[in-house]
């Protein structure tokens, strides 16, 4: 495996390809834009693109869209529809609603696509998961539950949680056994539901940014019973902010993508003020970067790009619901090239071109 540190530039770069999909302006169920999605090849060798739908009110559902691809490129979608709508008593509070910003990994092992979102109910942003087997049904296996680590003297359970996405293959656990791994981003800040609790971190976090943390499920057991996915251990940080473009926060992007010298995660870093509780971070930066963890251990990084590879510069990505926003959320290989489906400033979604690059 190549030697990198992770002070060395990752040999990767996004190039822009164009915008994919827009709000359909006779939709009220895009009124507040499509974005953020995951995708899916489904049994019928077609590509299937999952936005999140927003409709007024930040009413989110998740819908299903086949994506056009022309001389091997993604293109525009046709929409087929929603398959996840805010329907459970978990995804409900009483001045909201909403199933956002899905990931989707399929699950060779298993043969299952399996689907991450967020559901914002009662208690704000929570972790949920949901599996198919044809792309177009998808049944819920509930809320995610996090075991108690006494050495990290917190309970993830009682944080919002988002950016979640599960790696594609089998890897190994902390404890030698073989895993199904999940990455996710603990939020420490709970003053929206308790005035005085959003103290920078709670007892045992040394940081109280926004950072990826890394979960796992033991295969054995999910093997047996699906749901055994939704119970997770073993949880811990795997990276925070240290580059100049993700001083406030980092999160996760796609699932990770297994390349010559490990696993790639594309993620987003942030700049500028954070907003406090959920409302929007107007005045910040998302960029799209990269991390790269090893294949034998997923929870250690060993190389990080120092430099942004996307950031927003065209007027679909700096103007919108939440302006300057590139939010990388997908990656497919379509005829011999990777592209990733990013969110453009909260309100489309963006293509953009993974190449390697000579350092």
């Amino acid at each position: 495996m190549p030697q990198l540190t992770t002070s060395n530039a990752l040999p990767y770069t996004l190039r822009r390809v164009g915008v994919l999909m827009s709000p359909d302006p006779a939709d009220p169920l895009e009124a507040e834009g499509v974005l953020n999605p995951g995708t899916a090849w489904a049994p019928d060798g077609q590509l299937y693109l999952f936005p999140r739908m927003v409709a007024e009110g930040n009413v989110s559902r998740i819908g299903r869209a086949r994506v056009v691809i022309e001389d091997g490129v993604p293109v525009r979608v046709e929409r087929q529809g929603v398959v996840l709508a805010p329907d459970e008593g978990f995804e409900r509070g009483a001045g909201n609603a909403g199933v956002e910003d899905p990931r989707i990994t399929f699950l060779t092992d298993l043969g299952v696509y399996v689907m991450t979102y967020v559901a914002y109910g009662p208690l704000g942003p929570r972790p949920a998961l949901a599996v198919s087997t044809d792309t177009v049904v998808w049944r819920r296996l509930g809320p995610l539950h996090f075991t108690y680590r006494p050495e990290l003297a917190t309970d993830l359970n009682f944080f919002p949680n988002k950016d979640l996405v599960f790696f594609p293959e089998i890897v190994p656990g902390p404890d030698g056994r073989p895993s199904f791994a999940m990455l996710h981003r603990p939020m420490w800040d709970l003053d929206w539901l308790r005035p005085g609790e959003g103290a920078p971190a709670p007892a045992g976090i040394s940081d109280g940014r926004p950072s990826i943390w890394i979960a796992y499920a033991d295969a054995e057991e999910v093997s047996r019973d699906l749901a055994a996915l939704t119970s997770l251990r073993h949880s811990a940080p795997v990276a925070g902010p240290e580059m100049p473009f993700e001083v406030a926060k980092i999160g996760a992007g796609p699932p990770p993508v297994r390349v010559p010298e490990g696993w790639l995660l594309i993620h987003h870093g942030v700049t500028g003020p954070v907003a406090r509780g959920f409302e929007l971070s107007h005045g910040a930066v998302y960029r799209a970067g990269g991390i790269l963890l090893d294949p034998d251990d997923p929870s250690r990084v060993l190389a990080r790009s120092p430099e942004p590879w996307l950031s927003p510069e065209t007027h679909e990505e700096t103007v919108g619901t939440l302006g300057n926003v590139v939010f990388p959320t997908a990656v497919e290989r379509i005829a011999g090239t990777t592209y990733v489906f990013y969110g453009m400033a909260d309100s489309s979604i963006g293509v953009a071109a993974l190449e390697r690059t000579e350092n």
